[in-house]
């Protein structure tokens, strides 16, 4: 595949569309909780990495983004994204799964990150920039998890 690549002079991957799925801000308290504004919010940000073939080489890949906020153990917003992107990849198949769980993320994630931050600020609430996310640890860890799933119980 690799040959075929040079041949052809194919990039490796090729982003053919970025888009949000879905999008949802909650502020359930609001404007009530607007008071506390001042105060340092307790946040939990869970990521989940989906990839789905499409057609030959075309693969869809999403990073779901799930976000509580808490103040005072009160509900400050709840925000649900689902950001992705079509890319077409011209590689080996043993790296599909890598490119499809690592590189794709990373480069998906500048521009979730930014929609984020955007819909945050817009919905009347402080930017939240978060921070970067270890693609290559969730990877390994979701491996991990997988082989013990596999490994059959001898003890």
């Amino acid at each position: 595949m690799a040959e075929n690549q040079a041949e052809n002079n194919q990039p490796a991957i090729v982003m053919q569309t970025q888009y949000i799925k879905d999008l949802s801000l909650e502020i359930p308290h609001a404007p009530e909780i607007f008071k506390n504004l001042g105060e340092q919010p307790e946040i939990k940000i869970d990521v989940n990495i989906n990839a789905a073939p499409l057609e030959q080489n075309y693969f869809n890949v999403t990073l779901d983004f799930h976000i509580d906020g808490d103040v005072k153990g009160e509900k400050f917003f709840i925000l649900e994204m689902q950001y992705g992107g079509v890319v077409q990849l011209n590689v080996p198949e043993e790296h599909i799964q890598p490119v499809l769980m690592i590189e794709i993320p990373h480069m998906l994630f500048p521009y979730a990150r930014q929609a984020i931050s955007n819909v945050m600020t817009n919905g009347g609430l402080p930017p939240l920039m978060l921070s970067p996310i270890d693609f290559v640890a969730m990877y390994k860890a979701r491996a991990a998890q997988q082989e013990a799933a596999n490994k059959p119980a001898n003890d």
